[in-house]
This record gives C-alpha cells, structure tokens and sequence, in this order.
C-alpha cells in the first residue's frame, strides 16, 4: 500500500475501536505510511496512541479514503463533521451497521462515492470476512481501492446489490456468535458426560477451530467432508441424526437464526 492513491492522498479512519484497531494494524503491516493515516476518536487506546499516526488532528481537505468505522447511535453525530469531503472524489467506506448508503448520499451529497461493508469479528485475527457494495458513483477504481483496504483483515467478496447486505449480517456478520455458542454447547455436554469443564472447553474449541481451518482449506465441499467422517452405524452418525433432525436439528434451527438476523438488520436500517 506504500505507492497507492491512499497512502499519496491519505486515509482518514473515524472510530478505531476493535474494528477499526483491527484494520489499521492490518494496513499498517501492508506497509501504508503512518503519515498518511489520520485518526479520529474520542477515546483512543494505548495501543492506537504508540502507533505515530495522526490522531485527533485537522483532516486533510480532499483524502483517498474515509473509513467510518463509529457505532451506529454516533452516526447521526459523526456525518455532519464531514460533509466538506463529500466532493465527488473521496471515497467513504462504512462497516457501520444499519446505515444505508442512502444515509450517506443525503448527508453527505448524491454526488459522493460510497461502498457499504459488513464485516465480522475475526478481522481482529486477520481471519475475517467482509461483504461490500457500492452506489454508482465508485466505479471499479474505488470498489478496487475499498477491497484493498478491507482484505488487510480477511476475504473481501462483492455483492450485487445493497439488499443483500441484510442476508450477509445473518450468515458472516452475526456467524461468529452462534459458532461461539456451539463451541459453549459442546463443551458443556462433555462436561455431562464426565469431563472437567478446562477439558471440554479445550477438546470444542480446538475442534470447531480445526474444521474451520479444513473446510477452508479442502478442496471438498462440507458435505463431502462430513460424510468423511461419518461411518455407517457409527458414533458420529449417532450424533448427527440427533443435529440433522428436520423439524429440530441444525437445519431448521439455524434456517430461523439467520432469518432473525437478516429481519433484525432490515428493521435496523430502518429505524
């Protein structure tokens, strides 16, 4: 990133909590300058203090980029600061939840690119995934610039239009949270069935961590690897008809997790 548009006009990052924190560390690994990073946040950490970029300074007129990365509640707050870089040129990347881009078009002037991300909580390990989409106004320069940016924390996939960003929160964005909750799960029916709760913890959480690495990984679709495992009239064909059952098992369970998800996430667009 040492010879791009971004580090030779600069980035301007507004909020750097765990997401922001994430992302910047990940572009300054990249090797975008420290110069050429401002960074605006109320409240900033010890860690974002030690990284020599320009924190809580005057922004430049007309940067490459502005990523807003504030909570949601603080947007109606944060947009109105900005309002002078809605030139046509500077592109604004949000992985704000629930802020439409036809937020930012009415803030921020119909003539300004925007893309909208979600991304989701493994960025913090470089292991994430995000999803954006642009208004027309970007072009494939900045869609190419904001994939750039976001891929310093994980996989960066394009969608074709806004509203899938709705579906994408109920699978990826809030996906982390119901792995969390199958590795809790696991580990307290090891407990039930005889093991210390330090152990059971360990066994799920390398476990779940493992087969995400390997389904990441092979070549073979999960399907394809679950039947690997699954021997006829075995232990894990006993566990799996229990999981796979149609009416309470994993299927429809977490058909209505996603789905209440992706309502919520309308809902909150809406508001």
């Amino acid at each position: 990133m040492k010879d791009t548009r971004i580090a030779k006009d600069g980035l301007v990052l507004l909020g750097c909590g765990k997401m922001g924190s994430a992302m910047l560390a990940g572009w300054l690994a990249r090797g975008l300058p420290k110069s050429s990073v401002w960074v605006i946040d109320p409240y900033p950490s010890d860690w974002l203090k030690d990284q020599g970029v320009q924190l809580n300074v005057d922004l430049p007129a007309a940067p490459a980029i502005v990523l807003v990365a504030v909570k949601p509640q603080m947007m109606g707050d944060a947009l109105p600061t900005l309002q002078a870089m809605g030139n046509g040129k500077t592109v604004f990347v949000s992985v704000a939840a629930g802020t439409t881009i036809a937020t930012f078009e009415k803030t921020l002037g119909a003539q300004t690119p925007i893309v909208r991300a979600m991304p989701n909580t493994p960025a913090a390990v470089s292991q994430g995934i995000t999803a954006i989409v642009g208004n027309d106004n970007v072009g494939a320069k900045g869609m190419a610039e904001a994939d750039e940016l976001l891929s310093a924390v994980g996989d960066v996939v394009c969608l074709e239009e806004e509203a899938q960003i709705d579906a994408v929160t109920g699978v990826s964005g809030s996906g982390p949270a119901y792995v969390f909750h199958m590795i809790e799960t696991m580990a307290a029916g090891g407990v039930a069935q005889g093991l210390s709760p330090e152990l059971a913890l360990q066994l799920a959480t390398a476990t779940v961590a493992g087969a995400g690495a390997l389904a990441k990984a092979a070549d073979e679709d999960p399907t394809q690897l679950r039947k690997n495992v699954t021997s006829p009239n075995g232990t894990t064909q006993a566990a799996l008809e229990v999981l796979m059952d149609e009416e309470n098992g994993f299927p429809a369970l977490l058909k209505r997790a996603v789905a209440a998800a992706a309502d919520r996430s309308r809902e909150l667009s809406r508001d």
